[in-house]
């Protein structure tokens, strides 16, 4: 299993419903990011959906919540990558946050519609894989 590092993460015993919850704020971030035809917005919600389904995983499968403090969303990307077994993550997810930031504190981005759409697929991909591990570890229970 993965260390989890004390400033940014808190161990803690998520009920299901809690994970489940989690899980499906996630969801309905993806399900705007799916609708919006801007495709600003679809990047927005999608690296949200990132995130909170990553937050989910780490409820679910690390039993670690998660502290709100600079560099939290680098070490759940990490984290979501390590627990997942998938580098893609750690590099699209990455690329996604530096995006996020540049449109938060330099300025603005400009997101096509082509690399909005490319976002969501991979995010789509990454969302289902933990919906899939978080439902069977419920299923086990």
């Amino acid at each position: 299993m993965t260390n989890f590092e004390a400033k940014y993460f808190t161990k803690f015993k998520f009920t299901e419903d809690q994970v489940r919850r989690y899980l499906d704020n996630a969801l309905r971030d993806l399900t705007i990011a799916d609708e919006d035809l801007h495709s600003e917005v679809k990047f927005s919600y999608a690296y949200s959906a990132l995130i909170k389904s990553g937050i989910a995983l780490l409820a679910a499968k690390g039993h670690v919540k998660v502290r709100s403090t600079p560099g939290h969303h680098v070490k759940i990307i990490e984290k979501m990558a390590a627990l997942l077994g998938d580098e893609s993550v750690l590099t699209i997810g990455n690329a996604m946050r530096m995006k996020r930031n540049e449109d938060f504190y330099g300025g603005g981005i400009f997101v096509s519609e082509k690399e909005s759409g490319e976002y969501l697929n991979f995010v789509e991909k990454v969302v289902q894989k933990i919906k899939t591990i978080i439902q069977a570890a419920q299923r086990l229970r």
